[in-house]
């Protein structure tokens, strides 16, 4: 009866500490997994002024620092003239023509 008991209360030990380490590991991942990249980007040029230069797709590896900006933004920019990046084509995934 007494080894009975025990192993009892050693196996809610060991669950404890299974459950823990798991809590511990889901953290983990929580943290380490990068934030989703943004949709579309507008980069801008440098200093006081910080004109819009181009819009990019949010993958784009040419804009990788520039901030992120929404659909209606990246429309918004285009509509604008601001020019769209020539490699990733984000007028293209909008479905914006140039009229030129």
């Amino acid at each position: 009866m007494v080894l009975r008991t025990w192993l009892r209360l050693t196996l809610l030990q060991v669950d404890a500490r299974i459950a823990a380490l798991e809590a511990e590991a889901a953290a983990a991942r929580r943290r380490a997994a990068p934030p989703p990249s943004p949709d579309y980007r507008i980069q801008r040029s440098p200093g006081a002024g910080r004109t819009a230069t181009s819009v990019h797709l949010g993958s784009c590896g040419m804009a990788r620092k520039a901030p992120g900006a929404s659909e209606d933004a990246a429309r918004r920019a285009l509509a604008e003239g601001v020019p769209a990046c020539q490699v990733c084509r984000p007028d293209t995934e909008l479905g914006i023509l140039d009229a030129g």
